[in-house]
């Protein structure tokens, strides 16, 4: 029974007639109003300027945080956040924002963002690596890799591996630092062909979902790697991979018809009244977040520990996926990057 209620608040919300995160087990129990303030602390968003990620990115600000980074895609997108900010919050709160236009499946532009951001602060507590291509049909970026594979999880450890000294200063410095990566429970629809192990692979089209869902696999797989790589080292870095839930979003609303132009309203309006609010999306983000004092967990809603598919728990197969990661970023950007001493860490 506790299986089929854990189910429920991590994946359903909104017009449910009851509080379906209260269904959880009292130790995986927590809400938004439970974050810590965050005064003097510094975050990092991607894609927090709509759905999830400005659940994130308005949390943050209502709990204080001191400096706040957002890297989103789409600029006119920004500036709507931007006036909802200053409207309900101020314009000193909305000052705290620096928005930063990325498309991360453009590495030497994510590299460069990454570098801007570095130039601009001495330290980075918090780095939520959120923003993603959903459900939708495959295309390739301009390095000819996957553009699921090439946006969620390949821009996102580039961000990551350039951020890495000041992460790691922020953390000598005696802070705890989080890495979080939004991951999702399609991860379990990942083909069990999937091994990471050529580019021929990664450009393969599995369809829609599951393309979708080999690149949260992915996110899941790189935390854990963090997390044997990284807070092994540095104890006081923390990486996470989150399930936000099935939300209401442009992804779920919108984007999904792409792929699906009569099957998708199945979730467009279908899901609709079940489907969580951007707040609620946000839960198990900020919990990781702000208050676990563990790596290497894949959290669902509110802020209960799973255990993933046995592909999550896979430690070969994610170093399968590093190398081939580090592989396809030196030898697609090589003139940009290596070629010119581009500190592109792999810890």
């Amino acid at each position: 029974m506790q299986s089929i209620k854990n189910t429920v608040a991590e994946n359903l919300g909104k017009y449910t007639p009851m509080d379906t995160h209260g269904l959880a087990p009292g130790d995986s129990q927590f809400s938004l109003e439970q974050v810590p303030d965050l005064t003097g602390k510094v975050a990092i968003v991607t894609g927090g300027s709509e759905g999830i990620g400005y659940g994130v990115t308005h949390t943050l600000l209502t709990h204080n945080i001191s400096k706040l980074f957002v890297v989103c895609l789409e600029p006119g997108i920004a500036e709507d956040a931007t006036k909802a900010i200053e409207k309900e919050m101020g314009a000193a709160t909305a000052k705290k924002v620096e928005w930063l236009q990325c498309d991360l499946s453009d590495w030497e532009q994510t590299g460069k963002v990454a570098f801007k951001i570095s130039d601009m602060t001495d330290r980075i507590d918090i780095l939520i690596n959120g923003a993603a291509r959903g459900i939708m049909t495959v295309q390739r970026n301009k390095s000819d890799i996957d553009l699921h594979m090439a946006t969620n999880h390949i821009g996102h450890v580039v961000l990551t591996s350039h951020l890495l000294p000041v992460l790691k200063k922020t953390a000598e410095n005696g802070h705890t630092v989080r890495i979080v990566n939004i991951a999702s429970n399609l991860h379990e629809q990942t083909l069990q062909e999937t091994q990471f192990e050529s580019i021929e692979e990664l450009n393969r089209d599995y369809g829609p979902q599951a393309q979708y869902g080999r690149t949260k696999l992915a996110s899941i797989l790189y935390s854990k790697y963090l997390a044997r790589n990284l807070t092994s080292e540095f104890p006081n870095i923390l990486a996470n991979a989150t399930h936000p839930g099935i939300v209401d979003t442009r992804q779920t609303t919108e984007h999904v018809h792409e792929a699906w132009p009569f099957f998708g309203f199945a979730m467009s309006v279908g899901m609709h009244p079940f489907k969580k609010s951007q707040f609620e999306g946000a839960v198990s983000t900020m919990y990781a977040a702000t208050m676990t004092e563990k790596s290497g967990q894949y959290i669902a809603p509110p802020a209960i520990v799973e255990q993933g598919s046995d592909k999550a728990n896979d430690d070969a197969l994610a170093d399968r996926l590093m190398d081939l990661t580090w592989k396809v970023v030196k030898e697609r950007t090589k003139s940009q990057s290596a070629d010119k001493g581009c500190p592109f860490e792999e810890s």
